[in-house]
């Protein structure tokens, strides 16, 4: 299969635009779509993003608001957050005429019907072939051309490899995979665990309880992991634990952050998306329709819905019953 040679990123933010880069250095011809027009046309005339401050936006990549242009290319990336994929993919869907790859590049589970990413696209836009992408990234480094490595799955082996293809350089690892729901499960349960390690970290509980609850938050993403199909290969790779210790070690991720703030019972950073905030519950309730437990998951789901205090929460955990490490 030919790898596309046209790529559109629907998204103007930090991420989108980091995206645009990455298709724009492995050669293809590429649209960054600006739901704004007054900030899609800003970046067109500065060639830089205020979300993505200090990386400049190559001529190559064309910036526009015109959704029925973006919709011509070959290849689509959605990087909206997980909430407004849907959204994204309705607005879509009128003006697509061939079944084009939509890969998104949001990590998260939809609210209301407990969906992951590539369930949202094939409903919003049936002829479309969903895909995923995710792994250990920040927009940052991606967009400065640091090494960096993920997965992209889609259902078919050709397909997937094909799009791998179309984004790859020096720069920009990505490894392809037909495990979808490996891949979605790993991209959206690190996110709630990351939470999880901020808190330790903001509340001083020290080194051990960090990779305590590392550790085991990578066991509950597991136990969930197999349950609904997902390999382990995919579990233990770059979208399941590669993400997991990346997410949970580093200020930037937006989720350790919060969960940061929270430990210091501090406002959360104004103006950042955490995704693990929509996700927790959505997890829980996605969990338990398996009859699988996730304690530390459903530990940040009570403290973020204000059911229960970090100390409780932590108490809790503390005294389960003892059981065999699985």
């Amino acid at each position: 299969m030919i790898a596309p040679q046209s790529v559109a990123v629907i998204g103007a933010g930090a991420w989108g635009t980091a995206l645009a880069t990455v298709a724009a250095r492995a050669g293809r011809n590429v649209t960054l779509w600006a739901r704004n027009a007054e900030h899609g046309a800003r970046i067109a005339s500065t060639r830089d993003n205020p979300r993505l401050p200090g990386v400049r936006i190559v001529p190559e990549i064309a910036v526009t608001s015109d959704l029925a242009l973006a919709a011509r290319a070959d290849m689509l990336l959605i990087a909206t957050p997980a909430q407004h994929l849907r959204g994204a993919v309705n607005m879509l869907a009128s003006h697509i005429r061939k079944a084009v790859p939509i890969v998104a590049c949001a990590k998260g589970i939809e609210h209301g019907t407990h969906k992951f990413m590539t369930d949202v696209i094939a409903e919003a836009a049936p002829h479309a072939q969903p895909a995923i992408l995710s792994g250990p990234s920040f927009a940052d480094d991606v967009a400065r051309g640091l090494p960096t490595a993920v997965t992209l799955a889609a259902s078919d082996e050709a397909l997937a490899s094909s799009l791998v293809q179309a984004l790859g350089s020096p720069t920009f690892r990505p490894y392809h995979s037909t495990d979808i729901r490996g891949v979605e499960i790993g991209g959206a349960a690190k996110n709630v665990l990351a939470i999880a390690v901020g808190i330790a970290v903001g509340r001083k509980l020290g080194a051990s309880a960090q990779a305590a609850l590392t550790t085991r938050g990578f066991a509950e993403l597991t136990r969930l992991g197999r349950a609904l199909g997902a390999r382990h290969e995919t579990l233990t790779g770059l979208s399941g634990l590669g993400d997991l210790i990346l997410t949970c070690s580093s200020p930037q991720s937006r989720n350790f952050a919060l969960g940061l703030a929270l430990g210091r019972g501090e406002q959360p950073p104004a103006g950042r998306l955490a995704e693990g905030e929509f996700t927790a519950p959505v997890l829980i309730e996605l969990a338990a329709s398996q009859n699988i437990e996730l304690p530390v998951s459903e530990a940040v789901a009570s403290i973020l819905s204000g059911r229960s205090t970090i100390d409780a929460a932590i108490s809790a955990l503390m005294t389960r019953p003892f059981k065999a490490e699985e």
